[in-house]
């Protein structure tokens, strides 16, 4: 067989044939594995990686849900404190303080005391010069002797015309005039003792007393000056007195406290110079009625003296101690203004959002009365931003109740 191909020249395969052709397919079978592996690998990276980016979107999709939910702070409504102040500014007055004018016209001749002077009720303050008053005052004298002759000689004649008229000498006519006569002189006479006693009592006004104990704050005039009856008109207060114990303070009270501030109830006077030094006083009066203009009502405050600390004119804080009330207070923060009125948002237990409408009241300084809108189990969400809404999911934040 071999001789035959060998003649017919055809090779035939060996034992090394038959090697390289299993080395061939051993060659072809590992690239076939090599191929599989390789897109195995392939399979499990892209199956890794799209996992991995399911997973992330999820973890993305729920870290955004957390982070889009808003964190906020929130406080239960309290009952307002048991005593609450409040401090209004005032100006001290003394607690009779009146301008002391002339009621006589002249020229002052002297005066007695001078500013910061402390005088008694009846005191000589001044002495003016009346020359015309006393003129007028002869005058009146010497016409008032003379309607008193006038006078006299009626009566002496109606007494004459009365025993003639018993004697029907003269008619009933005639006794009827003298009978006048005397009544007109009677006039005359009470007319001038009036014109008398006015001028005396104007005349003593020549000397300016005192019409009450007190302290001297202002002195308008001096010697030579000419001095008009009257405070009105042309006239000018020779002096001014206020009296300095006790003093007192008007303060102004807004509407919403009002109701609570009552006669006799003990207030705290303060000033700013005298420190640590409080000063007590009661209110004295009220004026029952709230001013229109401004929604205030004005109470009178006096407050005793008697070492003369206290100045007139001074200002001072007034501290009125009110009495607590039973509605509930809510930081200032958690109040929310929008063109429908006065908000607050409540939370509920599942985070829900609610704007409830309030009433409010007094404010406190750090904290609002609430009259009504809120109870004492709510949860009311501090510093709102302004986009809050109806129906919005908050989260509370950890111990910020």
């Amino acid at each position: 067989m071999s001789q035959r191909h060998e003649a017919l020249g055809i090779h035939t395969i060996g034992a090394d044939g038959d090697a390289e052709l299993l080395q061939r397919r051993q060659v072809l079978r590992r690239a076939r594995i090599a191929v599989v592996v390789v897109l195995a690998v392939l399979a499990l990276g892209s199956a890794r990686i799209v996992v991995t980016r399911m997973a992330n979107a999820q973890t993305l999709k729920e870290d955004s849900a957390v982070h889009a939910k808003l964190h906020v702070r929130v406080a239960t409504p309290q009952p307002a404190k048991g005593v609450q102040t409040l401090t209004l500014p005032g100006t001290l007055q003394g607690f009779v303080q009146s301008p002391i004018a002339a009621r006589a016209s002249g020229y002052l001749k002297r005066w007695t005391h001078d500013i910061g002077s402390r005088v008694n009720k009846g005191d000589l303050l001044a002495e003016i010069e009346t020359p015309e008053i006393d003129q007028q005052l002869t005058q009146a004298v010497a016409a008032r002797g003379q309607a008193a002759a006038t006078l006299a000689l009626a009566k002496s004649t109606a007494a004459r015309w009365e025993a003639l008229r018993q004697k029907d000498v003269v008619s009933q006519q005639d006794l009827d005039e003298r009978r006048s006569a005397v009544t007109a002189a009677t006039a005359n006479l009470e007319a001038a003792d009036a014109n008398v006693q006015r001028l005396r009592q104007t005349e003593a006004f020549k000397r300016v007393m005192a019409p009450f104990s007190g302290v001297i704050t202002r002195r308008n005039v001096d010697v030579g000056d000419l001095i008009d009856a009257g405070s009105g008109g042309g006239g000018r207060a020779l002096f001014t007195l206020a009296q300095t114990d006790p003093l007192r303070v008007y303060v102004n009270v807004p509407q919403s406290y009002a109701q609570q501030v009552k006669t006799g109830q003990a207030v705290v006077v303060t000033q700013a110079e005298l420190r640590d030094q409080r000063f007590d006083g009661k209110v004295a009066r009220t004026a029952g009625a709230i001013d229109t203009a401004n929604r205030q009502m004005q109470v009178e405050v006096n407050l005793a003296n008697p070492n003369g600390t206290l100045l007139p004119g001074a200002y001072v804080q007034v501290e009125l101690p009110l009495p607590a009330s039973d509605t509930l207070t809510v930081p200032g923060n958690a109040l929310i203004f929008r063109a429908e009125g006065t908000r607050v948002a409540l939370v509920d237990a599942q985070g829900n959002v609610r704007l409830a409408a309030v009433t409010l009241g007094r404010y406190l300084g750090e904290s609002v009365e609430i009259l009504q809108g809120v109870s004492g189990k709510d949860q009311v969400v501090l510093n709102p931003p302004d986009s809050m809404a109806d129906g919005d999911t908050v989260a509370i934040a950890e111990g910020a109740a």
